[in-house]
């Protein structure tokens, strides 16, 4: 006797799984848990197999049927319905935006540098995958595009959400390239997203301002990683990009300094950053945490977790701290830049420890360790008086190497 809703209803659990059919193969079974799975028996080139056509009560008995007859048809035509869903699940798998834009990284790797790749990998994984790397290429609409640059752009971030649309859109041209999507929907998001406008980086230059962020950084009471790269951030003034890559296996603790490497520096040239007495008590501080593995400043957090937390983790925090429009991880460059000037260091100096392009030709053949005693000098002067400047121990921003 066929099935009737009201009988696929009160089907209760039993000892063991059991099934009810209905007809034409179709049954309904019931597993001693209480689920309920729809199954449709039936024989193809003399073999005789099992089709899922859903769960009940999420898959009605109406529709459980009209699935059967849709299947059968396949059958009567030749067609195993088993085959051709697992060779649809296949080809999907094969054709997601995932394995489409992992597959454009690998076969660009050989065009870019170490840190691109990364940057892109790591772009992918944070911003993009989790929400739309399951999708069909050719399935992938704008709106679903805008929605994930959008996400970005609620957090503040208008470069990069302007960066993500643009590596969304390589690794979509790609798939247009290799016959998988017909057109690059992102084209259709011009002037749909806010504009960043290219500002200086916001930056406190004024000693008293200076003293209060610095005391509202060692007062952070989130996590221990991030509060560690804040505070060593103005001691060192790196590119953030740098700061959140620093590896253990670039410091050099019995020379006092870290070496950056060149595949990571912006202008393609290893750069050697002096580290103060304050900065070494830091780094030994958090030794115990993450000295275990490569870097410095570990993620523990979401896709990037075996990795370092994101270049802007320490601005974010920083917002959230209440500089927002005031200071930013990479303003810290300003503000080191402009009081080091103010007290007369010399300008070369300065811009060597910023790691800045030489514009003189000839200057700029002199080795990566130029001016490193004087600036292992001053960037000893610069924490003590950074320290002093926190213990208002100092006339505002009276401070100078002897030279």
């Amino acid at each position: 006797m066929p099935l009737t809703d009201v009988k696929a209803r009160n089907l209760k659990p039993k000892d063991k799984d059991y099934k009810i059919s209905d007809e034409k193969g179709l049954f309904l079974l019931v597993k001693k848990n209480g689920s309920k799975y729809w199954r449709l028996k039936y024989r193809i080139n003399g073999s005789e197999k099992l089709l899922a056509l859903g769960v009940y009560p999420l898959i009605r008995l109406k529709q459980a049927r009209e699935k059967r007859d849709d299947a059968r048809k396949k059958i009567a035509d030749g067609v195993d319905p088993s085959l051709t869903r697992k060779l649809e699940k296949a080809g999907s798998g094969k054709n997601t935006f995932q394995a489409i834009a992992e597959e454009f990284l690998t076969q660009n790797t050989h065009k870019w540098s170490p840190s691109h790749k990364a940057h892109l990998q790591q772009c992918y994984e944070r911003d993009v995958f989790p929400w739309i790397g399951s999708r069909p290429l050719k399935d992938l609409t704008a709106p679903e595009v805008l929605s994930v640059c959008r996400r970005i752009v609620d957090r503040g971030a208008l470069e990069t959400a302007a960066r993500t649309k643009q590596f969304i859109g390589q690794a979509i041209r790609y798939g247009v390239a290799t016959g998988r999507a017909e057109r690059d929907v992102t084209q259709d998001l011009k002037g749909a997203l806010p504009s960043p406008v290219k500002t200086h980086y916001h930056a406190i230059v004024d000693a008293k301002d200076l003293r209060q962020l610095l005391i509202d950084m060692d007062n952070h009471k989130g996590s221990f990683v991030v509060r560690t790269a804040l505070q060593l951030q103005p001691l060192i003034f790196a590119r953030p990009r740098n700061l959140v890559k620093m590896e253990w296996s670039e410091i050099d603790i019995n020379n006092a300094q870290w070496v950056i490497p060149a595949e990571k520096m912006k202008k393609a040239d290893r750069h050697i950053v002096p580290l103060c007495r304050q900065a070494i008590e830091l780094l030994n501080d958090i030794r115990p945490l993450t000295g275990s593995g490569q870097y410095v400043f570990a993620s523990d957090q979401g896709v990037n977790k075996s990795g370092h937390i994101s270049r802007e983790t320490p601005s974010a925090t920083l917002r959230r701290m209440g500089y927002k429009g005031k200071q930013t991880a990479h303003g810290f460059r300003t503000t080191a830049s402009t009081l080091l000037h103010k007290q007369g260091f010399h300008s070369d100096m300065i811009e060597r420890q910023f790691s800045h392009a030489e514009r003189n030709s000839v200057k700029a053949a002199y080795c990566h360790a130029e001016y490193l005693p004087e600036r292992k000098k001053m960037m000893q002067v610069w924490a003590d008086y950074l320290d002093n400047l926190k213990a208002d121990n100092v006339i505002v921003g009276d401070f100078r190497m002897t030279q």
